[in-house]
């Protein structure tokens, strides 16, 4: 195995534009049952306090209503313009209302909006009975994407997070499905930033006081029953670092809110999202032996990014492994090794390094030549 260092010239560069690193003092202590701060983009965890711990997620359970009928949308089942029949059980169904009306036909995206705007049990109900025949199915739908995402200790029983035994799930479980819907459905996004929607000359607010409060707050959503008390799901996206912060538990609308900007402002203030490479960015050259081309360049699968502590750049280190010596032909986009990044000697990030071109094999005398001077320079190596 070839392992070549690509850190020193990266770390020449952040050491002439790093600021010294700031000193981080302890999270905030938040009135909540459990609590989750992380980075949408990397994933990092930056404060906790019983993320695993299960609780019932009263209406928070709609966003993973809201992602399956995004992802049916993906998936051409359904669209965007169909119209859903409102059956008895949606309209008859208590709690928060859109105020749909028995034998309504309303279109996909006024139920979304229902939804994720007023969090409508009726549009949640209705959304999943017509994407899987019932609400019963539906909630099986619901657990095998649960699963999919990798939330590891949630159970739906229902589309809406209407009380039941058994319907639980944990602050870093809800942060999964965050970070989820936000990179795999931005299409629908934009409506978690909706203040207000009107239905059948009824207007009401997006219950999200932070949508109100800061601007760079963008999503997503609340929840409340007695025994979950009062949650909320919360994105914000400011300097180019998108936190998500998720508090479960708090005694007061007001709380839930005034904790959450608690965790938000506690995030932006110490801690930054640091791009190290971007997509298909060649760090390298590498030889190819017996091919038209002498060499190719190695780049990397995707967007690098870290978190790191405001000013912490100088900490970063980035090693190219190449997995033995490369021969033609080589397709673009093959996997040839990998980039490690560290910070501080911990690593952080692990992706695949891909050849950034294709090289097909040369001809006969070419690759002959290249065979001999294998060979003799393997005595030397």
């Amino acid at each position: 195995m070839i392992t070549r260092i690509i850190a020193c010239s990266f770390l020449l560069l952040c050491a002439g534009l790093a600021q010294a690193q700031s000193l981080i003092p302890a999270p905030p202590q938040l009135a909540a049952t459990s609590y989750l701060l992380v980075d949408a983009n990397t994933g990092q965890v930056l404060v906790e306090h019983e993320a695993d711990k299960e609780v019932p997620p009263a209406s928070l359970t709609k966003m993973m209503t809201a992602y399956i009928v995004s992802e049916e949308m993906i998936k051409g089942s359904i669209k965007e313009d169909d119209k859903v029949r409102i059956s008895e059980k949606a309209w008859r169904k208590g709690g928060s209302k859109m105020f749909v009306k028995v034998g309504d036909q309303v279109p996909i995206m006024d139920l979304m909006r229902g939804v994720i705007i007023q969090s409508g049990n009726d549009a949640s109900i209705a959304l999943a009975e017509h994407v899987s025949g019932s609400e019963e199915v539906f909630a099986e739908v619901m657990n095998q994407q649960a699963e999919l995402l990798g939330m590891e200790n949630t159970n739906f029983v229902n589309a809406t997070g209407w009380p039941a035994e058994g319907h639980v799930t944990t602050a870093r479980d809800l942060g999964v499905l965050a970070r989820a819907l936000i990179a795999n459905h931005p299409e629908h996004y934009d409506i978690y930033s909706e203040k207000y929607f009107s239905y059948s000359g009824i207007n009401q607010p997006n219950r999200n006081r932070l949508l109100w409060r800061d601007s760079a707050v963008d999503g997503i959503k609340t929840g409340h029953t007695e025994e979950a008390g009062y949650c909320l799901v919360a994105s914000a996206m400011k300097r180019g670092m998108r936190l998500i912060a998720i508090v479960v538990g708090t005694d007061s609308d007001e709380k839930r809110a005034s904790e959450t900007q608690k965790l938000l402002a506690y995030g932006f203030r110490y801690y930054q999202t640091h791009k190290v490479y971007g997509q298909g960015e060649v760090l390298q050259t590498e030889r190819v032996w017996g091919g038209k081309e002498p060499s190719v360049g190695i780049a990397v699968e995707k967007d690098i990014f870290v978190t790191i502590p405001r000013g912490g750049e100088e900490g970063i280190k980035a090693d190219l492994i190449v997995d033995g010596e490369l021969e033609a032909p080589v397709e673009k986009g093959q996997s040839v090794g990998k980039v490690v990044v560290t910070l501080d000697g911990e690593t952080v990030a692990d992706v695949k390094a891909v050849a950034a071109e294709e090289v097909d094999r040369a001809g006969f005398f070419k690759r002959m030549w290249d065979s001999i001077k294998r060979f003799v320079m393997g005595f030397f190596n």
